[in-house]
């Protein structure tokens, strides 16, 4: 006779049932997708938008626009603080910013559009006759059919 193997937890088979729910995995295809439009995003901003920007701007480069709290101020804010200073890096924040705007815009867009195409599949689908009309309708068609 083999050995039996040790029975799997409550837990273990409830976690999954979970991970296994059609939402769940489609919340982990969301956020994949996410991760690839925030890279697209991020480069959209970096080297398309703010060279415009900086240009408009009187040649500013915003990723290189910050503030030296303490040590000695280097051409870019990633050799002040690798040379142990500390720099608040306002470009980068300016940079976060645009990124927050042009995401929220594209899903704005998204969720936008997604909406227009399930209200005209609810309008093209007429709603379901209630229960007791449809009970009618059911009584109404036995009748017919016995007096013919």
């Amino acid at each position: 006779m083999p050995p039996s193997l040790p029975q799997q937890p409550a837990w273990v088979r409830e976690f999954k049932a979970f991970i296994m729910r059609g939402n769940v995995i489609d919340l982990a295809v969301g956020i994949i997708i996410g991760a690839a439009f925030t890279a697209i995003v991020n480069s959209l901003v970096k080297d398309i938008f703010n060279p415009v920007l900086g240009l408009l701007m009187g040649g500013i480069d915003f990723s290189n626009v910050f503030i030296v709290l303490s040590g000695e101020r280097m051409p870019t804010i990633e050799a002040t603080r690798e040379a142990g200073g500390s720099a608040i890096g306002i470009g980068l924040f300016i940079n976060a910013c645009i990124n927050f705007v042009i995401v929220g815009f594209a899903i704005f867009w998204l969720i936008k559009v997604l909406s227009r195409f399930k209200a005209k599949e609810e309008a093209a689908a007429p709603p379901a006759p209630p229960r007791s009309e449809a009970l009618l309708e059911e009584i109404r068609d036995l009748l017919k059919s016995r007096t013919s």
